[in-house]
Order: structure tokens, then sequence, then C-alpha cells
């Protein structure tokens, strides 16, 4: 048991990372028992991992490195462990005062934390891929934690279950499975299969399965437009959540009642695979060794190309090779496959 009265944890940004954080979210609570333990990351990312086991309260990352200082230094930490990485927020637990400061020497950062881990580096300087539960672990590794399980874990509650059920009351008659498509994602256009194989692919499992299909976008103009796009080409008249407001908790209710998820290699994968959800994921342009999660119910799909693993947001090719070798018959067949069970 670690010796801590107040415990800041900083969440990273990306809300996948933050899903995969949860295993070492889960062995800080049992390093540090008598700890009040608080997290600290985007509203967003808040409403996703509460209500969690791991944690006592929660503070919401601002842009004003300012006001991140105000914030933090008000809750009279003295243990922060950085799961973020970055300099400015090692830069601001150091002039908050914070006694002990923990995470990853990179970034420029390293004179300014007490507590250094190395990351693991390859020959040629490059990060060495790493799954990112296994190197937010090493960290509570590294603080004298044992690791029982890699599983990310997620909670719903009853309320917002009762929420989704009541805003999408046709699914209360649906007879078919649920299936949820992913069409979008933050990282880049280079993650994102194309907008017709999507459509195709709503039709087929409308047709087949009478699957009813959601397509889950995030609130933001381009993701919209997508889903709008996809809408356009299909007969099967898919549920478009670009036209329904649902807060971060409504959103992971309706991924708990998926009966399988299709998705590009986005954030709301890792809800699904959180909420032991079976889940389809199309991998092109980024290496998948980063995000890896041993979920036994997924079937991952690799686009081919020659540039494959380019980790770039925006594809440099004259075509989009990687993901547009995906087929719409190669994921259906994958998503049959718990479809017909």
């Amino acid at each position: 048991m670690m010796n801590s009265k107040r415990l800041l944890v900083w969440l990273p940004s990306p809300l996948g990372d933050a899903v995969m954080a949860t295993p070492a979210l889960r062995m800080f609570r049992s390093l540090f028992q008598d700890a009040k333990i608080t997290c600290f990351g985007p509203a967003f990312t808040q409403q996703i991992l509460s209500p969690s086991p791991f944690c006592d309260n929660w503070l919401v990352l601002e842009k004003s490195i300012f006001g991140n200082f105000r914030t933090i230094r008000a809750g009279g930490f003295d243990t922060c462990v950085l799961l973020k990485n970055s300099f400015s927020s090692a830069f601001v637990t150091r002039c908050c005062g914070i006694t002990r400061r923990v995470g990853y020497a990179r970034d420029g950062r390293s004179f300014l934390l007490t507590d250094k881990i190395s990351p693991l580096r390859m020959e040629n300087g490059q990060y060495q891929p790493t799954p990112m539960i296994d190197y937010y672990l090493n960290i509570a590794k590294y603080l004298g934690g044992a690791v029982t399980t890699k599983k990310p874990e997620l909670y719903t509650t009853p309320e917002d279950i009762e929420t989704v059920s009541n805003k999408f009351e046709n699914l209360k008659a649906q007879t078919g499975p649920l299936v949820i498509l992913v069409p979008g994602g933050a990282f880049g256009p280079s993650k994102l299969w194309p907008i017709e194989r999507y459509a195709k692919l709503a039709d087929r499992l409308a047709e087949t399965y009478k699957a009813k299909v959601i397509l889950s976008v995030a609130p933001v103009q381009e993701e919209i437009e997508i889903a709008k796009s996809i809408c356009k080409l299909t007969t099967s008249n898919p549920i478009n959540l670009g036209h329904t407001s649902l807060n971060g908790g409504q959103l992971k209710a309706l991924y708990s009642l998926a009966n399988l998820v299709i998705t590009n290699d986005t954030g709301p994968r890792h809800i699904a695979i959180a909420l032991d959800r079976p889940v389809v994921s199309l991998f092109g342009p980024n290496n998948s060794q980063w995000t890896q999660t041993g979920h036994d119910k997924e079937v991952q799909i690799f686009g081919k190309a020659p540039c494959v693993p380019c980790d770039k947001p925006e594809c440099k090719q004259n075509q989009h090779l990687c993901m547009e070798s995906i087929s719409v018959n190669e994921v259906f067949e994958a998503a049959a496959d718990f479809l017909k069970i």
C-alpha cells in the first residue's frame, strides 16, 4: 500500500487511451487504498469513465494552462501520476508543488519528475510499439502493483439505460440484432473506411439479419456529414446519432445494448471492448500494436498496402489503398460469425 493521502491521476486526452488506462486505474486503487484519488481529464472522458470504483473525485481539464494550474493547486495533492505524455502536464504539476510526480521520462520533461520511467525504444531511437494497456500498467508496476487482469472496465447506470431505451423506443420492438457502425474517427481521414461501403454493409445487415443499424458519430460537423452521406446511400433507414443528443453516459449505455459494434480504429472501439461487446475493428494506416487489448470477442481486419503502417492522419498516396483494400464482403462475413450465434 502506497503512502499518499491525496493522489491526482492525469489521464491521457484521447478517449480510447483513457479507456485503455482503466486497468492501471484499478491497480492504483489497490496501491493507494487509503488515499483520495482524483482523476483529471476532459469532460467527455469523465462521462465515459464514470461511475468508477477506481477514483473518488474528478477534475475537468481546461484549455488554459493557467486554468489547470488553479484547478490542481486547489486540490492540495501530494502525489501525481502522469498518464498523459506531455511537457505541460509535468510543468503544471511541478509548479503546483506536488511532492511526488510519477511519469514517463519523455517530451523533454524528465527534470520535472521525481519518479522517471524510461519508455521502451527501438534501436533507431523511436518508441517501441507497445499496447497502451501495458504502457500504463508499467507505471503501476513501477509503483509496486501486481497485474491480475488487463481487462478494460466501464460501467453503466440504470438511469442511462432507461433514458436510452426511452429515446429509441423502436428498439424495444426490434426482433433482430442491434448493430452499431462507427464510420468516423478523431485521428483523421486516413483511418476511415469508405462511406459507400458502410452504406452497403448497413443494408446487407438489415436485409440478412433484420438488424437495426445505428450510425454512431461524434457531434462534430465532419462526422455528422459522414453519417448523413451514409444515410442517403442506404435503403434500410439506419438510426443516425448525428441527429440525437447523447451524453457520454447515455452513449455508453447504448453501446452496452449492442449485439455487435463495427468500427474504425477509434475511441468507441474501446468503449465497446470495455463493455465486453462483440467487435469488428477495421485497421488501415495505424500500427495496431499500440491498441491491442486481448479482447476475445474482437475480429480485426487489416488493410493491405505497401505503405502500412504510416501512422499519418491523412493519406499521402494517390489512392487510399489500405482502407480501400477492405471489402464489404470481408466485413460482412466477420459480422456474420457473431450474428449467426
